[in-house]
């Protein structure tokens, strides 16, 4: 029998998202994902339409069961009602990987209540509830794994990502605060920045300034981080908990 993951903000080929599905699906997980589309459309690196349908059946010739759901994960209601839909389709659900998140350019002062707002939704609320429907459906039959997706905004500043970074501080804050707590239930939660990572949204003057301070000359892609989630899920890593990883390959931001 398969273990079941779900993953939420699949919404493109490039993104970390669909690279974390494929890895999972390729070590014998079951897979279902989210994804928005109206926050896929809306964004500035380009929607590839129809991905959030057509990507099941890529997965599905790996040998594994896949389902995509679209979820506004903003709305309150929607991370109870997703678990129960994903748990109808699929049975226990033991794999959770909280990658949906909100990104919007803005500082200090540019911030507004909305944008906080907006931010706060998805990236803390949404995760929160998500993980709470997670642990309370879990059964116990497989370890259960949580995997929250992170920015590194602890490692330095962010200054024009000021509601971003401020709601990714909490999913940190999240993880290093319920770990005993799910431990307790045989479940594990840890959080991932997977630093600059190649996903589509990086321009190449961003490029050229990322790589000098890359010490394997390169970016950092969704493989690098999928990889990296695989182990977390796996047996191997049933003794790491409440940890906040830094996979950036060697980072230096000065």
């Amino acid at each position: 029998m398969n273990r079941t993951a779900l993953v939420t903000g699949v919404g493109r080929r490039q993104g970390i998202g669909a690279a974390i599905c494929t890895e999972l699906a390729t070590i014998g997980h079951n897979i279902v994902y989210s994804f928005w589309s109206p926050y896929d459309r809306a964004a500035p690196w380009g929607n590839e339409e129809n991905f959030g349908a057509l990507f099941e059946d890529e997965l599905r010739t790996l040998g594994v069961k896949a389902h995509g759901i679209e979820a506004d994960l903003s709305s309150e209601t929607a991370p109870a009602e997703l678990m129960r839909k994903v748990h109808n389709l699929m049975g226990d659900v033991t794999v959770l990987v909280n990658n949906a998140a909100v990104s919007e350019q803005g500082d200090i002062h540019q911030i507004d209540a909305g944008m906080m707002d907006r931010h706060y939704a998805v990236n803390v609320r949404g995760m929160a509830l998500l993980t709470r429907a997670f642990a309370d459906q879990y059964s116990g039959v497989f370890p259960g794994r949580v995997v929250n997706l992170t920015s590194g905004q602890g490692q330095g500043p962010m200054p024009d990502e000021v509601a971003y970074a401020t709601s990714k501080g909490a999913v940190e804050a999240f993880t290093s605060t319920v770990y005993p707590t799910l431990a307790k239930d045989g479940i594990t939660i840890n959080a991932v920045n997977p630093g600059p990572t190649d996903s589509g949204w990086i321009s190449d003057e961003l490029r050229a300034e990322l790589i000098t301070k890359l010490p394997f000359g390169r970016i950092g892609t969704p493989v690098d981080v999928a990889k990296l989630v695989g182990f977390l899920v796996s047996d191997a890593a049933g003794w790491v908990t409440g940890q906040v990883i830094h996979s950036e390959g060697g980072f230096w931001r000065k």
